[in-house]
C-alpha cells in the first residue's frame, strides 16, 4: 500500500466529460489529462464534445487567427 495516493484534483458538483470512458463524471474520477471540464451541470458535461466542436469551428473560422499566406519573397 502507498503511503501517498495521488488525488484527482476536483470536488463534488463540478461535473467532467472523460475522453477514455466517454461518459460524465462528478468530482472528477479520471486524471486531468483525459477529460473535460469543469462543467456547471451534468447536462451541460454531457455536450461536452459538441461545444468543443463549436469552440473549434469559431476558432478555425476567426480572421484574426489566419495569417495572410506569404509566398516568397522577391
Amino acid at each position: 500500500m502507498a503511503l501517498f495516493k495521488k488525488r484527482t484534483v476536483g470536488k463534488p458538483g463540478e461535473w467532467y466529460y472523460c475522453l477514455v470512458h466517454q461518459k460524465v463524471e462528478e468530482g472528477p474520477e479520471c486524471p486531468a489529462k483525459d477529460r473535460f471540464g469543469p462543467y456547471g451541470s451534468r447536462e451541460e458535461a454531457q455536450h461536452a464534445m459538441e461545444i468543443a466542436q463549436e469552440r473549434n469551428l469559431e476558432w478555425d473560422t476567426d480572421p484574426k487567427w489566419h495569417d495572410k499566406a506569404s509566398g516568397p519573397e522577391d
